[in-house]
């Protein structure tokens, strides 16, 4: 029989009126301290984890995660340079570990024109190998056409920023101009849908057309493009695959003359990327501020306790019981004390989880946060493991102040009052 364990849970299933009223703030204290501090541990992790997989996943439907093109093209964002993409390079591209899907994709500056407004944008011209998963998700108007690579279906799909500077719908019909080397050359399109993913720099850029389309305003051949974008089945291993196609890729030639390359979605959006980084030093700083909240209202509340029994700390010493029993057995109370505040603030921490990916109650500026309400995910094995932390931490710090039953006397205790 474990006889501190025995006695810690005795005190700490003693409900009787005889007991102090000192102890018992303390240890409400001491409850709400651990779960307070751990409910907001779990929050700022859940939301950092929302935050950072939902903006890398809003940045990775735009430009994929690995894009191989033109050296020269991925070098430099004004220049758009063409390369071959054929079907054994897409082989190849394909067959690759880590790829699970591969897209082409040709670029073409132009400007959209209304009666009484008009806009520089990007034509990013794609096929019917085209991922529309992202897209879909962010529909606001209309329906994503099916993008051709052998004609030209002269629908285009527009941003929702592009639409209301334009003010046109979905259905509505427009002029695009584009200048090349023979000229100002015009074409009408039928907006087929709106999107809208929050993404600044890219709705305000950025519509869709045929890939067919993209290359004969471009001048190109069937087999050439801007490039090829690929998306990989783990992000967490996105560095091995481009590190693969590397060696496989960069450096080859075109029958042209035109240099391979590849680039990753951190390096082709270092700044965002860079930002998303900066929070996980923010979460750092709010744990290690709520684990001291946490040790500080424990070891208040453990000083208290042991102050408040010192009658029966000393009784427990006449009766030939070792200061290491005794520690044991208010380091036990402690831990019931612990895991008390623990199932609270998991409990708060999920109830705030839950409700705000239900409704998502909080809101966020879109313009500054790419999002309109705080993402949310729920990791179990952080939550799981951030239990364990505190537990352990907070026993740990314990141990210093439950030496002070040392310094209790048992013929001195009898008279403390």
């Amino acid at each position: 029989m474990n006889f501190p364990l025995f006695i810690a849970r005795r005190i700490y299933q003693d409900n009787t009126d005889n007991r102090q009223q000192v102890s018992k703030p303390a240890i409400r204290i001491a409850t709400a301290g651990v779960a307070i501090g751990l409910a907001v541990m779990i929050l700022s992790v859940c939301v950092v984890l929302g935050f950072k997989h939902t903006i890398r996943d809003k940045v990775a439907g735009f430009g994929s995660h690995i894009q191989v093109a033109n050296f020269y093209t991925l070098q430099s964002a004004a220049t758009d340079l063409p390369i071959v993409m054929n079907d054994s390079l897409l082989k190849v591209l394909r067959q690759t570990q880590g790829v699970k899907h591969v897209q082409r994709f040709a670029m073409k500056q132009g400007i959209l024109k209304t009666d009484n407004d008009f806009l520089g944008v990007m034509f990013k011209g794609v096929g019917p190998d085209f991922d529309t998963t992202f897209i879909h998700q962010n529909m606001v108007e209309g329906s994503i056409p099916k993008f051709s690579d052998s004609s030209s279906t002269n629908r285009i799909l527009l941003s929702n920023t592009m639409a209301q500077k334009l003010r046109v719908k979905a259905g509505d019909r427009i002029f695009a101009y584009f200048i090349g080397d023979g000229g100002v050359r015009t074409r009408r399109f039928s907006i087929s849908g709106i999107y809208q993913t929050n993404l600044s720099q890219y709705d305000k850029t950025t519509c869709f057309c045929d890939i067919y389309t993209a290359q004969k305003l471009n001048g190109w051949t069937d087999d050439l493009a801007t490039g090829a974008e690929l998306s990989v089945n783990n992000f967490d291993s996105l560095q091995y695959t481009a590190d693969i196609l590397i060696q496989r890729v960069n450096r080859t030639q075109d029958q042209y003359g035109n240099t391979y390359s590849t680039k990753t979605i951190r390096e082709l959006s270092p700044q965002i990327f860079s930002w998303l980084d900066l929070l996980d030093l923010n979460v750092w700083i709010i744990l290690a501020i709520m684990t001291a909240v946490a040790v500080v209202t424990m070891v208040s509340g453990l000083l208290i306790i042991i102050l408040e029994r010192t009658t029966m700390i000393g009784i427990l010493k006449a009766l030939g019981a070792r200061n290491s029993t005794v520690r044991h057995t208010f380091l036990w109370f402690a831990a019931f004390i612990i895991g008390k505040g623990l199932i609270i603030g998991d409990a708060i921490a999920l109830a705030i989880i839950v409700l705000q990916k239900t409704t998502g109650i909080v809101k966020l500026d879109p313009v500054t946060y790419y999002v309109d309400t705080v993402p949310v995910e729920i990791n179990w094995l952080f939550i799981v493991a951030l239990n364990i932390a505190t537990l352990l931490i907070a026993l740990f710090v314990l141990i210093a102040p439950s030496y002070l039953i040392s310094h209790i006397h048992p013929a001195k205790s009898m008279r403390y009052e």
